[in-house]
């Protein structure tokens, strides 16, 4: 039986599948009970209002690129749930001058299996050092079907390719020698994934590469790769040493129910 850590009264899970963890916050939400005593929402991508400023986003860089020199932008979506990816979606089909999208993924490949050969195939995800993005049934796929239902127009504007360990490694040494860059291992993903495209497909749009977070978030994995120290920037520093309480429970929504409902 899977088990989650919950901290406080909100569903910050620290430990299980974050596909255990999304099932359980659907499910609780789901309960008209539930949802009504405690007030429940989720801050995640299965909330569409996380989506509509990230859609923004979106629409504002296309637009800063269009005005610059009259090309379309592409962009490399680090993807896990796919919430950035679908707005990108909705920002593109809303009539923004957006040429291609291209959905990064770790080794969790039941997205781009999809793309290769049409057949949905959600299963338990993988653990990998982009851990934000270890996703085996993201809940936005469901809405991608709804805004492509048609897999052959999906394929005209949306690519996905899967990055492996490695290669995320690979590339943060790679950034980091050669310009300094230092990337978190999500970033690299995408990274990569630019460097991955053809010549020719990277020079007919101006490609924005999409990061994800601090490097200095992640400083286990990228400190040895780069052979140095990150400082924390301030909005980070003083994370760290804030109480945290956790408890581990079985991935059931009774379970959760009683956990929620005792506080």
């Amino acid at each position: 039986m899977p088990r989650l850590s919950i901290a406080g009264r909100v569903s910050a899970w620290r430990c299980g599948r974050f596909d255990d963890c999304q099932r359980l916050a659907k499910q609780a939400m789901a309960d008209a009970e539930l949802s009504a005593a405690l007030s429940l929402s989720s801050a995640n991508s299965i909330n569409v209002g996380r989506l509509l400023p990230q859609m923004a986003a979106f629409a504002a860089a296309s637009l800063e690129i269009r005005a610059q020199g009259g090309a379309d932008a592409g962009f490399v979506v680090p993807s896990g749930n796919l919430g950035h990816a679908l707005a990108c979606a909705w920002a593109r089909e809303a009539g923004m001058p957006i040429g291609g999208i291209l959905l990064a993924h770790n080794a969790n490949r039941a997205v781009p299996d999809y793309f290769e050969d049409g057949r949905w195939r959600p299963r338990a995800s993988l653990a990998t050092i982009a851990n934000a993005m270890d996703v085996g049934d993201p809940s936005n796929m469901e809405r991608l079907h709804d805004l492509y239902p048609d897999h052959p127009k999906r394929m005209k504007h949306l690519q996905a390719v899967s990055i492996d360990d490695d290669a995320i490694r690979a590339r943060i040494r790679t950034e980091a020698r050669a310009g300094g860059r230092v990337l978190c291992p999500h970033s690299a993903v995408a990274a990569e994934a630019w460097y991955r495209l053809p010549p020719a497909e990277r020079e007919r749009l101006r490609w924005v590469v999409v990061a994800t977070a601090h490097p200095a978030k992640f400083p286990e994995i990228v400190e040895p790769l780069i052979e140095r120290r990150l400082e924390l920037p301030a909005s980070l520093a003083s994370q760290p040493g804030r109480p945290m309480q956790r408890r581990e429970i079985d991935a059931e929504l009774a379970v959760l129910r009683r956990e929620l409902v005792a506080e």
